[in-house]
């Protein structure tokens, strides 16, 4: 305990978050800074924030500070207490398998993982030894001790002890001196902060192993990566896990294959989708709403080549600073052409086709262009990382005066669009100007303005996202959370002061004289594909009736009905909906599990009663029973569903 003084001994000045301060000795640790006011740590705290830096409880103050605990509840403290089963993970590794090489071993979200040098994959057995060793790691409360060492000196001392990586990763660092964390004989090489001691890991569960690149390139050595998780709490723990089997379930590769929606294949490459005829269905269903809606919204549909001259991305800005994430061009007739990796360009050109005036503005240029990206083989993941897809893509030529009205009209068509998929909780984040850009720091700050007034004229909360903006200009971000709380980046809203000035545009202003347009780029729904596969996290392939595939299926009970229910699924189809008829002469209970299985929103079961009344017993996905109802009837419900957009199926008025 400190022992506060206002003698000469007291040499610093604490400050608290409630706006008091408290003397202490200069080198008072954080931890003991934080007990100042009642003796004891605040409950909960692992780690410290000092003048909004995370440190070790056991950092000393050697300067006047604002010291504040950090908890497992916020950003700083998962980080830490992540980091640090992270190390757990390690030493167990060392442990176990002492041939193993450290790498790197960061917190992710919801998580950790660590990357091993070592000459075999590890098993689900491997993974349990962990596990229990882990265990035993806790249990012995091993402090985390914190000590730098000179460059030349840890180069020399990871050497000596076989560790290559840890060689190679201070090599790259310009700081004189780096810092090591030793836990029960494990040291390692990390700039922390860590909490006390390993017993204050609770409740810890390592989840998978798989390959990794040494630093995600694949001309590199494969490592082996473990993750895992941990939590305060078994509770908190159990309920991770229970959402970890239901994202399983949810899978939209493993829903996407079950459901016959789409497929990839090797032959025709890694990362370019085939969408199949019942995928197809509700892809049709997005894009002919997203039409309707951008016509509505004075928007002019167009629609763009796949490929264009490389001078037009030149010019653009995209071999600058986009190269890695293009394929390599083409040569047509001595010139090069490049695959398109955006549509922005194409939209300029339609742009600059006429003379404008300022009467013509704002212009909207709407497209669902598909363009092409490389994407290392290692990041691709089912329909969220692909190499082709097809964007929800609009382009806004606008006066600079307009600006801040058409952002807002984009933000409220946006949460509509979101809105009617079903999506209703976001995050916005404005992304301010990367390292590599385009533009003056002048126009990349009006640009960035005016994105922030269109949100603060809305009421709307937001953050700031330092250094994220695309290289040409910032952006508004928006990420929706699904039913199970997770994030998805899909909306972005962007202001463009640097590709008119690179293109050249002009439009003829009231006073007769030409003036430069702004360009704004935005999509709602981000890529078809990768906002598809969202749905079917969203839904677990259980589309809302309006999205279905097939909306219902006629079922005869036996072959004497199949006449009767071949012409319900007749008078259905003809009013526009997407039914089919099970006529097979298979038990009822099969083909009712089966329809269940394909997730249909709606089974109408044909037999002698129905027949005679001209009736279907209506049941709905997922077990409701709502009786007989007259076809006629059965057709309005289901017109006035699908018309509504409605996210669930109603149970039918009989």
């Amino acid at each position: 305990m400190v022992i506060v003084s206002d003698g000469p001994t007291a040499a610093i000045a604490v400050k608290f978050p409630d706006g008091t301060s408290r003397k202490a000795p200069k080198g008072t640790t954080a931890g003991e800074a934080l007990a100042l006011c009642t003796g004891k740590l605040p409950e909960g705290a692992i780690a410290a924030l000092v003048d909004g830096k995370p440190v070790d409880l056991s950092r000393p103050l050697e300067a006047d500070a604002e010291v504040r605990p950090v908890t497992f509840e916020m950003p700083e403290g998962k980080e830490v207490y992540r980091h640090s089963s992270a190390h757990i993970m390690a030493q167990a590794v060392k442990d176990l398998f002492p041939t193993a090489k450290l790498t790197i071993g960061p917190p992710i979200e919801e998580g950790f993982y660590y990357d091993f040098a070592y000459e075999r994959p590890f098993t689900p057995e491997d993974l349990e030894k962990i596990e229990a060793r882990i265990q035993e790691i806790i249990r012995a409360n091993q402090p985390f001790r914190r000590r730098e060492m000179k460059r030349a000196e840890a180069i020399e001392f990871f050497r000596q002890r076989g560790e290559d990586y840890k060689c190679e990763m201070i090599q790259g660092f310009t700081d004189e001196t780096v810092s090591v964390y030793d836990q029960g004989g494990l040291i390692d090489l990390c700039r922390g902060p860590h909490v006390p001691s390993t017993g204050h890991i609770h409740a810890i569960k390592l989840l998978t192993a798989a390959g990794a690149y040494w630093r995600g390139d694949e001309r590199n050595p494969m490592l082996q990566r473990i993750y895992g998780t941990s939590f305060p709490t078994r509770a908190l723990l159990d309920a991770y896990l229970h959402k970890l089997e239901e994202i399983k379930k949810r899978d939209h590769r493993k829903l996407g294959r079950e459901l016959d929606l789409i497929a990839v294949s090797d032959e025709v490459g890694p990362g370019l989708i085939l969408w199949l005829p019942k995928g197809s269905t509700v892809r049709l269903q997005i894009e002919n709403f997203w039409r309707e809606q951008h016509q509505q919204h004075g928007y002019a549909l167009v629609y763009s080549p796949h490929v264009a001259r490389l001078d037009l991305w030149k010019t653009s800005g995209h071999t600058e600073y986009y190269r890695e994430n293009m394929f390599a061009p083409m040569q047509v007739e001595a010139s090069d052409y490049q695959l398109k990796p955006m549509n922005c360009p194409f939209h300029i050109m339609m742009y600059k086709s006429h003379l404008r005036s300022y009467r013509d503005l704002p212009l909207r240029y709407a497209e669902l262009g598909t363009v092409y990206r490389y994407e290392r083989s290692g990041v691709l993941h089912g329909l969220l990382r692909v190499r082709g897809f097809t964007q929800d893509d609009a382009h806004l030529f606008c006066r600079a005066d307009q600006i801040e009205e058409e952002v807002s009209r984009v933000l409220d068509f946006t949460f509509f669009v979101l809105k009617t998929f079903g999506f209703a909780d976001y995050q916005v984040c404005v992304s301010t100007r990367p390292e590599k850009a385009v533009g003056s720091e002048a126009a990349w700050a009006q640009a960035t303005a005016a994105l922030e007034a269109a949100l603060k004229s809305r009421g709307m909360a937001y953050g700031i996202d330092p250094g994220q903006g695309v290289f040409y200009g910032p952006k508004i971000d928006i990420k929706i959370k699904d039913v199970l709380g997770r994030s998805w980046q899909c909306s972005t809203v962007q202001v463009d002061f640097n590709n008119p000035e690179r293109f050249g545009l002009e439009f003829m202003g009231e006073d007769g004289q030409p003036h430069r347009p702004i360009m704004i780029h935005r999509a709602l729904m981000g890529s078809i594909e990768r906002f598809f596969g969202i749905l079917i996290e969203q839904y677990a392939g259980a589309f809302p009736t309006w999205l279905a595939p097939v909306q219902a299926v006629v079922i005869a009970i036996t072959d004497k009905h199949a006449d009767y229910a071949q012409d319900v699924a007749r008078r259905l189809t003809e009013a526009g909906f997407r039914v089919e008829a099970d006529l097979r002469s298979e038990k009822i209970g099969l083909k009712i599990r089966e329809a269940e299985r394909a997730k249909i929103p709606y089974m109408l079961v044909a037999g002698d009663r129905e027949k005679q009344d001209g009736t279907v017993s209506v049941r709905t996905r997922g077990g409701g029973n709502a009786g007989a109802m007259t076809v006629a009837a059965f057709l309005a419900h289901l017109q006035e569903e699908v018309e509504g957009r409605a996210l669930t199926s109603a149970m039918p008025k009989a």
